[in-house]
């Protein structure tokens, strides 16, 4: 089942109220839902979620291709690389032109070596990522190979960067927005990010909780 998760949502929030309300339309205790790739709280956009027997399946929906629309802007970094935290150093970014823009991004395409943040759910010794940087504990986290297949300048006005990016599996957005900052030879965080595909799922697809209800109950209904 394909999703559009709102903003501030985490990914279990959906997952949870999805599992409630097919739990409460059919009287069932339990119904098992996954969803196969994580959506930051900050994040909106598609989400793939799975129930049953589908379960077994979202292994092999996480392998595949995600598109994003990010809004980036320049001039100032966040500990979490996004809006979660503030901001916490400005730099010069009058400089930079669009030129520069397109010239930078060509040089992400491909295959690369990207640090998480330590503001993720990764695994550190035992504890979230996040855990350790909410404790502001210095840590710096190991570059995973990831690919970015496609990226494209969508616009460039008063330092705000839109990209439109296809990426592999693992690829933080997040931490895109640090590195082309630093390669602007300035700071940037990222202030938007829109999941709009995964594989061959479209966004344009995708329910949102109240239609997924009405589904429901027109489905009920006709039993």
């Amino acid at each position: 089942m394909l999703f559009n998760k709102p903003l501030y949502w985490t990914s279990f929030d959906l997952v949870n109220k999805v599992r409630k309300e097919i739990a409460a339309m059919y009287g069932l205790k339990k119904i098992k839902v996954g969803h196969a790739g994580t959506l930051d709280p900050l994040a909106t956009g598609l989400m793939i979620l799975c129930t049953g027997k589908a379960t077994k399946r979202i292994e092999e929906f996480q392998g595949l291709a995600k598109e994003y629309a990010a809004s980036i802007k320049l001039g100032q970094t966040t500990p979490s690389f996004d809006l979660e935290t503030s901001v916490d150093n400005e730099y010069p970014f009058e400089h930079i032109t669009t030129e520069m823009v397109n010239e930078a991004l060509e040089k992400f395409k491909g295959d690369l070596m990207q640090e998480p943040p330590l503001f993720s759910a990764k695994m550190v010794d035992g504890k979230r990522a996040y855990e350790l940087a909410r404790k502001k504990v210095e840590k710096k986290l190991d570059a995973v190979k990831i690919t970015i297949h496609e990226i494209e300048l969508t616009d460039f006005t008063q330092g705000v960067i839109k990209v439109r990016i296809l990426c592999s599996k693992g690829t933080y957005i997040r931490s895109f927005a640090r590195d082309i900052g630093a390669a602007l030879n300035s700071g940037a965080h990222l202030t938007g990010l829109v999941r709009t595909a995964i594989g061959e799922n479209k966004i344009t697809q995708a329910y949102t909780l109240e239609e997924f209800r009405f589904i429901l109950e027109q489905t009920k209904q006709m039993k």
